[in-house]
């Protein structure tokens, strides 16, 4: 246990004992109101961490968070710029009470456990370099918010290791082993180079021919994890590229620049979308050198102007999980077996599934 976890420690307990009137720090979430959105993401998580209960309010001032007031935590969200209103008990009881009613889309989360968070990044080079040269948003946002969180590649999530983690992030990644269709941009630079070697090692040294092979049998553990109550949060290449492998499934979808031979001329025929997590009746885009995997994210052809192009989000329930309660014999028996040895679930999200 570090110093600073005990003196926060030390100091809730000096402030339990002191205390003669309970009080509330209400961490807003709206855009008038909080002037560090991802910093106060961080303190929940903190406060979290140091084994005090956060509720989480959503859709109450932007899905608000508040926690039992003391100084150590008032001081923590000075130190971090992060905007909060000390509230009385009776005021937080008062704002439960609007909450709690049925013709009010808001809820309630009580949540009593940091999360543990992994994030799915490629492995550096010899001389500890990242091999893409872009920044990934994910440990970008993480790292300034303050969330600690650890690092995973293939090796981990083949060793079934993801079982540790209550969530999984992935980000610029290519699970269908085209190497992020950079070839006719990017095949000489050193970068790419590197990359394909070092996939192509990998995936070797795990027992696969072909790095796509590799893949597939990462999306597939992925899956299981997914299956199995862990949440996956994907952006960018991971979002469309891993339905794509998963319906691919057994069908040689690389070109030959990518693997070393043809694909197949039915690929398209032989995909399999009840295999996929979201989308269905994509077609593959068959030139290997043009930057993109398929229609699922086809921008370069999307010709609407940006003012006719309107979409409406609809107002999700707070009060009601629309997840279908998950049948423990649908979990992998191997997974169910590593699943019941991990620690207790976050409850980021009062779920029946859980």
């Amino acid at each position: 246990m570090t110093f600073k976890k005990i003196a926060v420690i030390a100091a809730l307990l000096l402030v339990a004992v002191a205390q003669t009137q309970a009080a509330y720090m209400l961490i807003p979430m709206d855009d008038k109101s909080q002037k560090n959105h991802l910093k106060a993401y961080g303190i929940a998580y903190w406060v979290l961490d140091n084994g005090v209960e956060v509720w989480w309010l959503l859709n109450y001032r932007g899905g608000s968070f508040a926690f039992q007031h003391n100084k150590a935590f008032e001081k923590e969200c000075l130190t971090r710029d992060v905007s909060f209103e000390i509230i009385p008990d009776a005021q937080f009881a008062k704002i439960q009470e609007e909450i709690a009613h049925p013709e009010v889309n808001m809820e309630a989360m009580k949540l009593e456990k940091a999360p543990k968070i992994a994030v799915y990044t490629p492995e550096t080079n010899e001389k500890g370099e990242e091999l893409q040269p872009w920044d990934d948003a994910v440990t970008l946002v993480l790292t300034y918010a303050e969330i600690p969180y650890e690092k995973i590649y293939d090796r981990e999530v083949l060793n079934d290791l993801l079982p540790k983690y209550d969530w999984l992030h992935l980000h610029h990644e290519d699970f269908t082993g085209q190497y992020g269709r950079f070839y006719r941009s990017f095949h000489n630079e050193p970068w790419y180079r590197e990359n394909q070697r070092k996939a192509e090692e990998l995936a070797k040294s795990l027992g696969y021919n072909k790095v796509s092979q590799e893949k597939l049998a990462v999306v597939k553990r992925i899956k299981e994890y997914v299956i199995g109550g862990g949440f996956m949060f994907a952006m960018c290449s991971a979002t469309d590229s891993y339905d794509i492998a998963l319906a691919a499934e057994g069908v040689d979808i690389c070109a030959q620049i990518y693997d070393g031979d043809p694909v197949d001329p039915n690929a398209q025929e032989k995909l399999d979308f009840s295999k996929t997590f979201a989308f269905r009746e994509f077609q593959l885009i068959k030139n290997p050198l043009e930057y993109e995997f398929s229609t699922i994210d086809n921008h370069q052809n999307r010709n609407i102007p940006p003012e006719q192009d309107y979409f409406t989000l609809f107002d999700f329930s707070a009060k009601w999980d629309p997840c279908p309660p998950c049948s423990p014999n649908a979990i992998p028996a191997r997974l169910r077996v590593l699943w019941d040895k991990r620690p207790p679930l976050s409850a980021v999200i009062s779920n029946p599934m859980r």
